[in-house]
């Protein structure tokens, strides 16, 4: 039997910082890649696709950091509240 794939919707998923990251809030995955127990995520800012970086996608689980989806700052401000 095959091993399970951590994070399999993971590349074309969407996400917004609750912080300027580079600049930007809104991000896709473009693309993973595992190293060993790890799972890292190619980030690109959806407004400006020069703006790429990767990182521990167990960060996209921290509701502190990242929110699923693309929001808008209304939206970001009535989730902390």
């Amino acid at each position: 039997m095959a091993k399970k794939l951590k994070f399999p919707h993971l590349v074309g998923s969407k996400w917004t910082a609750q912080q300027q990251t580079w600049g930007w809030r809104h991000f896709q995955v473009i693309n993973r890649q595992n190293q060993g127990k790890w799972v890292f995520a190619e980030m690109v800012a959806s407004c400006d696709p020069q703006v790429r970086f990767w990182l521990n996608a167990q960060q996209l689980k921290d509701r502190a950091l990242w929110q699923p989806g693309w929001l808008s700052l209304a939206e970001i401000a009535a989730q902390s509240n």
